[in-house]
């Protein structure tokens, strides 16, 4: 049996969970609404405040499905109680964020600066400190959104791994390689 699978999900005061068509789970709560389709051979039950996941079978793909399920079941019913944030940071001279409502203009070394806009599901938010590096800031309620939108910022401009510079999360620890002089 998988061990994430046969775990129940705890529904927390305030958030309502209804299935529609046997597949479609819609998860409420104060952050707001997300919505999940689930293989039709999974089965999904509310039952005493509790979400419990089941398989038919304990067939390869019935297994690896039991547990994927059950932890994006959970990652929706924690994303509208808690909701999910996500910290870059701009590692760089001459390095800038800001924020016009949901639109980003990043400067990162390149002769143009980047406007990228962040789908309205998020929230973003820059803070720039006097010797400090820049810190771009994600929250909302649906975990990938966020880690998408996350991940394509870092790929405008990765971290090289000489110097460190580029876009980063909070956090991240860089590997670095030794420069020329190492060599020698």
């Amino acid at each position: 049996m998988s061990r994430i699978g046969k775990q129940p999900i705890s529904i927390p005061s305030g958030v309502t969970v209804s299935i529609a068509n046997g597949n479609v789970v819609t998860v409420k709560g104060p952050k707001g609404e997300l919505k999940e389709s689930i293989d039709r051979d999974i089965a999904i039950e509310v039952k005493d405040g509790q979400i419990l996941i089941t398989r038919p079978t304990d067939q390869i793909r019935h297994r690896a499905l039991h547990g994927l399920y059950r932890a994006l079941i959970n990652n929706l019913v924690k994303g509208v109680t808690d909701g999910y944030k996500k910290e870059l940071e701009l590692v760089g001279v001459g390095f800038k964020a800001a924020n016009t409502g949901n639109t980003l203009d990043l400067a990162l070394g390149y002769s143009h600066n980047i406007i990228f806009e962040v789908p309205k599901e998020l929230k973003v938010a820059t803070a720039t400190e006097k010797g400090k590096n820049p810190i771009i800031t994600l929250e909302g309620s649906d975990k990938q959104l966020i880690g998408q939108v996350a991940a394509k910022l870092r790929s405008l401009r990765k971290p090289e791994p000489y110097k460190g510079k580029g876009v980063k999360f909070v956090g991240e620890v860089l590997r670095r390689k030794a420069g020329k002089s190492a060599g020698k």
